[in-house]
């Protein structure tokens, strides 16, 4: 199967059309703020994974879709966090074509028996694509659901034979200052990077996404290949990936490097852990009302309503300090 026809599904089989808020303030604060006391979260190293968390195929079922009105494909596409391409919600959408999406070679390395750079088209192949219909909340306080088209992550690292040193999975996104105008601006440090534990890269509910709503991805949402992990706020979901690396030791990433205080490495979404500058207890719900300043407030949930599936990997973690 081509990755083309991978990415086609028919109409009939795709629910309702959706939103991203803006992080411009931020870049603001940082300026005029002096640089706040580390976290914990970024002084030490963090504990080990919990051992042999299983989920059943059931549980992990339960929380590929959802029956909460979606976000409309307008929204999803026109409203974007993508600072490589400006920092405003509908720069990526107008810049982000100039963006090539192929070819699209990836670099796997570190801590692995099968290291290389592969296409796309060979990373994914032979995965058969899946639709997912998760929730996204940004850490700005702002939601959405989406339905994704990708496959596991666990089922794309497997093949590279990760070592017993693997203990992380870091991220890099494409950092080219031709096709993406947003990297003259020094808003962040340049490559943008994420990471997630191992255990957290091969839960059931971690995905690589290369469509939404049954289209290939479009260049602001991520194209052709980015990571959704629904639990976490939405930075850590990378965009255009070009680069995995296993690694033994927590990666470096890009948000935390930032600004530690407030956005931790494990950036899971917790009602009970406010922003240092605004309470994440609600979220502006946007799905299903076509607009984006009148979206219903509605309570954020542990983990972003997936506690059934994900609570286990942080079992005796203390979440205020590992945020």
């Amino acid at each position: 199967m081509s990755l083309r026809d991978a990415l086609r599904i028919p109409a009939a089989e795709i629910t309702d059309e959706a939103i991203y808020r803006d992080r411009r303030r931020l870049l603001a604060a940082f300026a005029a703020a002096p640089a706040l006391a580390l976290a914990g979260c970024a002084r030490s190293a963090p504990p080990p994974p919990a051992s042999s968390v299983r989920i059943s195929p059931q549980q992990a079922r339960a929380g590929f879709t959802t029956d909460e009105p979606l976000t409309t494909y307008q929204d999803v596409t026109s409203y974007n966090n993508f600072y490589e391409f400006g920092t405003g919600k509908s720069d990526p959408s107008r810049a982000a074509k100039t963006l090539r999406t192929s070819p699209w070679p990836v670099a796997v390395g570190g801590e692995c028996a099968k290291p290389g750079t592969v296409s796309l088209g060979d990373l994914v192949g032979g995965l058969a694509p899946t639709e997912r219909v998760y929730r996204l909340r940004c850490v700005e306080g702002w939601s959405m659901v989406i339905p994704w088209l990708g496959v596991p992550l666990a089922d794309v690292l497997k093949r590279f034979a990760p070592t017993s040193k693997a203990r992380f999975v870091a991220f890099t996104t494409l950092a080219d200052r031709q096709q993406m105008p947003g990297i003259a601006y020094r808003s962040i440090n340049w490559p943008y990077r994420e990471g997630l534990r191992i255990d957290e890269a091969m839960h059931p509910l971690a995905f690589l996404a290369t469509g939404l709503y049954g289209k290939p991805l479009p260049q602001q949402n991520g194209a052709p290949l980015r990571l959704v992990v629904p639990w976490k706020y939405g930075f850590k979901s990378i965009k255009s990936i070009v680069a995995i690396d296993f690694v033994e030791k927590r990666p470096r990433t890009a948000w935390n490097d930032l600004q530690p205080s407030e956005y931790g490495f494990f950036s899971n979404v917790n009602p009970n852990v406010d922003h240092p500058r605004w309470s994440q207890k609600t979220e502006r719900r946007i799905a299903g009302t076509g607009s984006k300043l009148f979206a219903d407030r509605v309570p954020t949930r542990l983990f972003n309503g997936y506690a059934d599936q994900v609570a286990g990997l942080y079992t005796g973690m203390d979440l205020r300090k590992w945020f």
